[in-house]
């Protein structure tokens, strides 16, 4: 059952006349701090109202006067001043005597005062004077009253006196006759309904003819009682003088509307006076209900003198906003219960108030919707309205009040819609119905989206807006609709659906496409016929507002749904990630959109409860990549900083198409590109930059397991976009915190950019699982050397030496050398030779280009400006590779040194082995053949030397010479490298940390050789491990390989080894074992392991 009516014809706006008639004042005596009874009780004209809502009271003729009110006139006008003031005394007297007496039946309910209707005069209303007969002495006064056949045995009516009284004063010439008399009687008390309104009556009907003496008669009462008895405490226990006068205020608003009343065709030059009296008094007076119900019969009865005059449209009226202000005032204190039409009319004077000129400001309109909203929608649900009303004699009717409170409201909408025809004014009120339509209470979602339901229903029928505007917020008052397409009320998911429907036809009449409107009917048909839900007519609704909703309100309607991600409701936020879906699968957002639409999700993100929706969500995420790659990477790299890391998960949504990821790698290589150079780059720009935009979100995404394969993929060119960054950032001198980095540290801080780029390029090794070329510099402290400008150039070479040791995507690599070698930027030239000129000792280098283009390539090198570049290149045509004769006279060059070095005392011992090392270098995969393993003899025997240079440099060398006897001597040098383990082993506590470093190399590169397993775990420990802990490890790894040997005793003692190992950390009271010949030789079951037996056995296994 809907709560409301149907929406209104056009005609029906000015047939709601019946709504602002009077009700009666409220009881006597009444505080503010009580709540009154009687008063809530429908007077008769209410129930007529209620039973009749054709009838037009407002509409009534003042000029209409029954042959009673003829005579009486007449009778009036033929006497003096004299008698007329002798009558008014009388009146005066009468009314002064039995004001405690004779009360106003009716009187004690409602606005105002119930007076005969014109027409009315006879014996069904009492109107007889005998009193006043009795009082009268004149005979021509006796005269004057006897054609109204008064009977002695009638009583008398108080408020026919005041009438009489009016008439009296209207048809009198003199005006300090008038304003004498109507102080007087302004002077009785104010203290009853009646007596108020009967003065009021008298006032008004007076001003007719006498408008400046009314009005200089009610400005002195204004200044001498009105304000002196303003802002009075209601409570306070006053003298009766005081009570005399309490009510003044209210008598003067009755006042002031019954004078516009009666003003006719002059009310225009006072209307504005009149306003601001009204509005002053009300203000400055002390609240309560007799106030407001003045207030609002005053404000009535200005309205009905205004829609009698014929020129009102064309007056520009001063005071409207003021006098709206008051009437929301009322409003804002009416209980949250239905119990009077006071909503209903002050709703609807507020209405024929905003159609006077000139129009209403926005800021006006927007308090109304506000407070008349706040007002309706915060009722109680229906089915308690009636259970929330206090105690009363005869309980309203509150489905009529609030229907029809309802229906001055649909009027107050459809009136604003009416005065302003266009889509601004439409989407203007929506926005005031944003807070509703968000309420988690059903009924008051449920009055909204009926109320718009109307109001759209009567625009598409009867309105026709004026222009072609097309406001943004509208798609967000969409998206508002369509979040409640799920809701549980059957009404509100009726009545949202409909909304959309009408919203599109009106889009849809305002280009006039018939094709489209046609298109529309059929789908509201298919609608109406649906008898299960379905997913369908969702899609053809995103489809059918996809073409009518132009991009700005298209991104308002997305930015509205992707706010009901955030919902508890898991209903709504189902729908809203759905439809959001469907949109991104329309394929319709526009590159202009793709920006705000992004910004929106990423705000939304934190918020989101559930689970699948969020899922849903990075579905849809990777939809919009994959049609804007472009736009999407560029405004993901401006949301935040990337070490914040709240952007990661979309960047992992980028990845879950294997395209579209390597697109997103392209793209950040292209970005880290972008590099300005430091004259145009201002120290508060820097942070700023495209290019560590990208660096930094190139560094969370090698970490990020989603990007794993495609990092690897693109491999060679983060490489050498991160060689060359890093090398601009030097340029930028932006160097501060690459140097004081701690790997140990547990304090989380932003990394500089120079770090963070370090940092990329270790992790690019290490996330890729070329995890040896990671640690020979690890182990050599060759990525310090990336740490200063003046070493960078050796770092690079260092690394390139590396990678071609290892073969780490040498050809991958070497192309992207060749590409940066013809760039015009001196950095990447640098690189480029950097790499080319190690690569050349690489194994596979052969297999990947050609003599003759290499030769080609870095001749291309000796005309660079740069003197590195020229030199470099030189160095590269000067290589074995390029220069295949040089082997032979190195080779013959290397015998010589070692027939020296292998002597019984070599002179310069230090320099041999750095001669040595740079010709085992020079010849690369030529390699020495037999020569390594005789070189690697006499190093062994170089261990144990006294001084620690000798001892770290053939520990070094050691290393270089096991790699270099080629596949034909590698199961020989196999058998060195394991007579060097143990030694080895005792060199990782060398007393020289320089010697311990290198130890650490050439340990890892003996296990590279003998290809043990945990090889990267062995690393590890030698790299970062410390204390007698991190030896024991690499114990164990080497005892682990013996676990599954087939000689029963290595197994055991191997076993046994690793049990010995770990006895400590199971039983620490034991201690632990001083050296490790303590644990080689341990008493255990007599049997004693010795290096010289356990030797030959090891090397057995590996030949």
């Amino acid at each position: 059952m809907l709560e409301c009516g149907p929406a209104p014809a056009p005609q029906d706006l000015c047939s709601h006349q019946e709504s602002l008639s009077m009700v009666a004042a409220p009881s006597d005596g009444f505080h503010g701090s009580q709540w009154r009874s009687t008063c809530l009780l429908p007077t008769e004209e209410q129930k007529r109202d209620v039973g009749h809502p054709g009838r037009a009271t407002l509409d009534e003729s003042l000029g209409d006067r029954s042959p009673w009110e003829e005579e009486l006139l007449g009778q009036i006008r033929a006497m003096s001043d004299s008698q007329r003031s002798r009558v008014l005394e009388a009146i005066q007297h009468r009314i002064e005597e039995h004001t405690q007496v004779i009360t106003i039946p009716g009187g004690s309910s409602g606005l105002g005062l119930q007076l005969p209707r014109a027409g009315h005069w006879g014996p069904s209303t009492v109107f007889c004077l005998q009193l006043l007969w009795k009082e009268v002495a004149d005979p021509g006064i006796r005269e004057l009253l006897a054609p109204l056949n008064l009977e002695p045995q009638q009583p008398v009516e108080k408020a026919f006196l005041f009438l009489v009284y009016g008439l009296i004063l209207r048809e009198c010439a003199s005006s300090d006759l008038v304003r004498r008399h109507l102080m007087r009687l302004l002077e009785l008390s104010h203290q009853t309904a009646g007596q108020r309104e009967g003065m009021a009556v008298a006032s008004g009907i007076a001003s007719s003819s006498h408008l400046q003496e009314v009005w200089a008669t009610l400005e002195h009462l204004g200044r001498t009682r009105v304000l002196r008895t303003a802002c009075t405490s209601p409570d306070y226990q006053e003298p009766y003088a005081d009570v005399h006068w309490r009510w003044v205020s209210s008598t003067s608003l009755l006042c002031y509307g019954h004078m516009a009343l009666h003003a006719g065709e002059h009310i225009l030059p006072w209307v504005d006076n009149v306003i601001s009296r009204m509005v002053y008094y009300f203000s400055c007076s002390c609240y309560d209900n007799i106030l407001e119900t003045s207030f609002l019969s005053a404000a009535v009865m200005l309205v009905k003198a205004l829609k009698q005059e014929h020129s009102t449209r064309r007056y520009r009226f001063t005071q409207i906003p003021e006098l709206i202000q008051c009437l929301l005032a009322i409003l804002q204190k009416e209980p949250n219960f239905l119990a009077t039409l006071f909503r209903q009319k002050i709703i609807l004077v507020i209405m024929e108030l905003s159609k006077l000129r000139p129009s209403l400001k926005p800021v006006v309109k927007s308090r109304i919707l506000q407070t008349c909203l706040q007002s309706l929608y915060m009722l109680p649900p229906m089915e308690m309205l009636k259970s929330c009303l206090p105690p009363l004699d005869l309980a309203p009717d509150v489905m009529v009040l609030y229907q029809k409170s309802m229906q001055a409201l649909d009027l107050l909408l459809q009136t604003f819609i009416s005065e302003n025809k266009s889509m601004d004014e439409m989407c203007f009120l929506l926005q005031h119905t944003e807070p509703w339509l968000k309420s988690d209470k059903s009924h008051e979602c449920k009055r909204v989206v009926q109320t718009i339901f109307l109001l759209l229903k009567y625009v598409v029928d009867y309105v026709k807006l004026t222009d072609e505007a097309t406001p943004s917020m509208l798609g967000h008052q969409i998206g508002l609709l369509m979040l409640l397409w799920r809701d549980r009320d059957p009404v509100t998911q009726s009545h949202s659906r409909q909304c959309i429907y009408l919203l599109l036809q009106l889009l849809i009449q305002q280009k006039g496409s018939m094709g489209q409107f046609m298109h529309l009917n059929k789908m509201k048909n298919f609608e109406a016929k649906a008898l299960r839900r379905s997913e369908m007519k969702f899609y053809n609704l995103v489809k059918a507002l996809d073409r009518s909703l132009t991009p700005a309100q298209h991104t308002q309607l997305i930015l509205t749904l992707l706010g009901g991600l955030c919902s508890h409701d898991h209903l709504q936020c189902d729908l809203a990630s759905q439809l959001v879906l469907m949109i991104f699968q329309n394929q319709s957002i526009k590159v202009e959109q793709v920006a705000e639409i992004l910004q929106g999700l990423f705000q939304e993100l934190p918020s989101i409860v559930f689970k699948n929706i969020l899922q849903t969500m990075m579905k849809a995420v990777t939809m919009l990549g994959t049609q804007h790659t472009q736009e999407t990477v560029e405004v993901m790299l401006s949301l935040c900083h990337p070490s914040e890391r709240q952007v990661l998960p979309l960047w992992k949504a980028l990845a879950s198409n294997n395209q579209l990821a390597r697109k997103v790698l392209m793209l950040l290589y292209m970005k880290l590109k972008l590099r300005p150079p430091k004259e145009l780059v201002r120290l508060s720009q820097q942070a700023e930059l495209i290019s560590l935009l990208a660096l930094g979100t190139i560094y969370e995404l090698l970490y990020t397991r989603e990007y794993k394969a495609t990092v690897r993929w693109a491999f060679a060119g983060i490489l050498v976009g991160l060689l060359t960054q890093l090398h601009y950032l030097f340029e930028l001198d932006v160097v501060e915190g690459i140097s004081d980095y701690q790997e140990d540290s547990l304090e989380v801080k932003p990394l500089s950019p120079c770090r963070t780029c370090l940092e990329a390029l270790k992790g690019l090794f290490w996330t890729t699982n070329y995890w040896e070329v990671f640690a020979y510099l690890q182990l050599l402290r060759g990525w310090e050397l990336f740490e200063h400008l003046e070493t960078y150039t050796e770092g690079v070479t260092l690394l390139a030496r590396a990678m071609a040791h290892y073969d780490c995507e040498v050809k991958a690599v070497l192309g992207q050398a060749v590409i940066s070698l013809k760039s015009s930027e001196e950095r990447d030239n640098i690189v480029a030779i950097l790499v080319i000129t190690e690569f050349l000792n690489s194994q596979e280098l052969t297999q990947y280009m050609s003599r003759r283009a290499m030769d080609n390539f870095l001749s291309l090198g000796l005309s660079s400006p740069n003197q590195l570049v020229r030199a470099m290149s030189l160095k590269g045509l000067t290589s074995i590779l390029m220069d295949p004769k040089k082997v032979v006279l190195l080779r013959n060059q290397l015998a010589g040194l070692l027939d020296s070095f292998m002597g019984p005392e070599p002179q310069d011992l230090m320099g041999l082995m750095e001669i040595l090392g740079d010709i085992l270098h020079s010849l690369g995969t030529q390699g020495i053949g037999a020569t390594s393993i005789r070189m690697a003899q006499h190093l062994l025997s170089l261990f144990e030397d006294e001084q620690a240079p000798v001892r770290g440099g053939a520990i070094s060398l050691f290393g270089d010479v096991v790699h270099s006897g080629g596949k034909k001597y590698r199961p020989a040098l196999k058998r060195q490298a394991f007579q060097a383990l143990v030694p080895l082993l005792f060199h990782l506590v060398d007393s020289c940390p320089a010697v311990v470093m290198k130890t650490k190399l050439t340990f890892l590169r003996c296990a590279i050789l003998l290809k043990w397993e945990f090889r990267k775990e062995l690393f590890g420990k030698l790299a970062w491990g410390h204390g007698l802990g991190a030896e024991n490890d690499i114990f164990i790894y080497m005892a682990l390989i013996y676990l599954g040997s087939p000689h029963k005793n290595l197994k055991r003692m191997a076993m046994k080894f690793i049990g010995l190992l770990y006895r400590p950390l199971l039983f620490p009271e034991e201690g632990r074992p001083e050296n490790l010949q303590e644990i080689l030789g341990g008493p255990e079951e007599g049997l004693r392991l010795r290096e010289p037996q356990i030797l030959p056995e090891l090397s057995g296994r590996h030949h």
